[in-house]
């Protein structure tokens, strides 16, 4: 039971201290203001991650593109790593390295949002991403853990949980990408529904 309990707490412990950065809350904010001007343009919103930051990045895009609280129109988001055979390909006859930034030169658009999930920041495909993502003119939000990695220099917002520790880095990118998502929801449809 301790064990649990310990567990339970250290996760409270990283969003307590979360909820006490009041500059991480205002880059969440700037982050909602950005999405949902992407969107009111025509933009899309595209996600990236590798492992456990692979599915919070399709667990996202199924937020904007299904639905989190209300009935509404789709909005345009995706994960890119969700068509394999186009993965496999590239790992394969390229490199691994290359799966999201091969797929941003063909799909990115300038004011497009892209959004990279990496506990350390470092993951070499995120980060080849970010930087194909910069050549195309998109936005790019980075979550990742305390020191933002290397992704630190190449995003445009940078959500840097305050842990080091990689399933409570992802507790609280799923939570903050979540409230994202709710407020995107909110603010867009009730702007676009006047």
């Amino acid at each position: 039971m301790d064990k649990i309990k310990n567990i339970i707490q250290s996760s409270i412990d990283v969003k307590t201290k979360t909820l006490d950065d009041d500059k991480l809350l205002q880059t969440v904010s700037d982050c909602v203001n950005v999405i949902v001007s992407a969107f009111e343009k025509g933009n899309k919103v595209l996600f990236c991650g590798n492992g456990g930051s692979a599915s919070d990045a399709q667990h996202l895009a199924a937020e904007f593109s299904g639905r989190f609280y209300t009935d509404r129109d789709a909005l345009p988001a995706e994960a890119l790593h969700c068509n394999t055979s186009y993965i496999t390909a590239v790992a394969n006859d390229y490199s691994y390295d290359v799966i999201y930034s091969r797929i941003l030169k063909g799909i990115g658009n300038e004011g497009d949002v892209l959004v990279g999930l990496s506990t350390s920041g470092n993951s070499k495909n995120i980060v080849k991403a970010f930087e194909m993502a910069r050549e195309k003119r998109m936005t790019t939000i980075a979550f990742t853990g305390s020191t933002g990695g290397k992704l630190k220099q190449l995003a445009d917002f940078l959500i840097n949980i305050p842990s080091d520790d990689t399933p409570r880095i992802q507790e609280s990118h799923i939570t903050l990408g979540h409230i994202i998502c709710q407020m995107v929801e909110e603010i867009y449809f009730a702007e676009n529904n006047d």
